[in-house]
């Protein structure tokens, strides 16, 4: 049996490895998400309206953002949209075969991960949200424009509903928003931005934790079926891996994530260095430069994957960048680009 969209093939033994998973996914899912109760909450971090000093509060709170720079708030900004995206997320990752919630509050062990994913992941955008209403430094309303036209223009990873192609996503994007928000943070504490710092270094160590699940579940793939997983671990990099808010636009701006991207790497905030350290990073969680007995599309695709990092890390060496960019979310304010420059530790 084969299932069959936009070209790409999902086989009944792909489906049935997914299926046989299911156990591995149950016994760990107490370590890849955090009980309800002992998870941070957006108001965690933001002024507490029901005290008589809710006031003075917002004012600190205003105080402590005036020094961020608008290059950390277009990058701040990029991120959260692209956060409060998940509505797409979710109905993308419950299109990938065999990892589907069937009735919607379904007890199989890949419902209740992608339910719980779902919910930790949902906090992000509440909490940068409102970080950036009560700032004051932003144009809301242009944001909650791109906001919508975001989610109404989709998402399209280029997985089909291969559920192989998807992990291989998921591993690499999680990784990606991990290092985006971390970096976030590190120019947020240049600023003198310490309640920013914090707030990127929890959510970035919530992408972290779902970085390592969907790693994880690849590499049981891995050990079950290797010719397969190398074949897709090789497809979804040939296809190039697609930022979730790659569609993000607004009225008078449909190049905005491109300009956006070219800030996050001005900023280091998320470069070509990152996007091929990343490919590194995998090739060597799942091994696959030791892998053996391998079909032949696969042993193709090893040689392929062993040196694609190599090949990316050039490629970055070229990045240049010049001239400026003019945001909407900073009421049309201008960023001059300049070479990339890594963030430090």
């Amino acid at each position: 049996m084969k299932n069959e969209q936009n070209g790409i093939l999902v086989t009944s033994h792909q489906l049935e490895v997914i299926k046989s998973m299911e156990s591995f996914v149950d016994r760990h899912l107490s370590s890849l998400l955090k009980p309800v109760e002992e998870s941070w909450q957006p108001t965690d971090f933001l002024p507490d309206l029901t005290r008589d000093d809710w006031r003075e509060q917002v004012g600190d709170f205003r105080t402590r953002t005036k020094d961020l720079t608008d290059e950390v708030l277009v990058v701040l900004v990029g991120d959260m949209i692209t956060e409060e995206a998940l509505p797409t997320y979710q109905t993308w990752l419950n299109r990938l075969q065999g990892l589907g919630d069937p009735t919607g509050s379904s007890e199989v062990p890949w419902a209740r991960w992608s339910r719980g994913w779902t919910a930790e992941e949902n906090r992000h955008g509440d909490l940068l949200n409102k970080y950036l209403y009560l700032s004051g430094r932003v144009d809301m309303r242009s944001i909650e424009t791109t906001i919508h036209h975001l989610i109404n223009n989709g998402f399209d990873p280029q997985t089909g509903d291969d559920p192989y192609l998807g992990f291989v996503y998921t591993s690499f994007q999680e990784r990606a928003t991990k290092i985006s928000h971390r970096n976030v943070g590190v120019l947020a504490k240049q600023s003198g931005e310490d309640r920013l710092h914090k707030i990127c270094g929890m959510i970035a160590g919530d992408e972290a934790r779902h970085e390592k699940a969907y790693k994880l579940f690849m590499s049981r793939v891995f050990e079950i079926d290797p010719s397969g997983a190398v074949v897709a671990f090789a497809k979804m990099m040939k296809a190039k891996i697609t930022m979730p808010a790659v569609l993000m636009d607004n009225e008078k701006d449909t190049n905005l994530y491109t300009k956006f991207s070219r800030v996050a790497q001005k900023a280091g905030v998320y470069t070509a260095h990152d996007y091929a350290d990343i490919i590194e990073d995998l090739v060597a969680e799942w091994k696959v430069a030791g892998l053996g007995g391998l079909t032949d599309a696969a042993a193709k695709g090893q040689e392929y994957l062993c040196g694609l990092a190599e090949r990316y890390q050039r490629l970055a060496e070229r990045v240049k960048f010049s001239g400026a960019e003019k945001f909407s979310w900073i009421y049309n304010r201008e960023i001059a680009l300049a070479p990339v420059a890594a963030v430090p530790e």
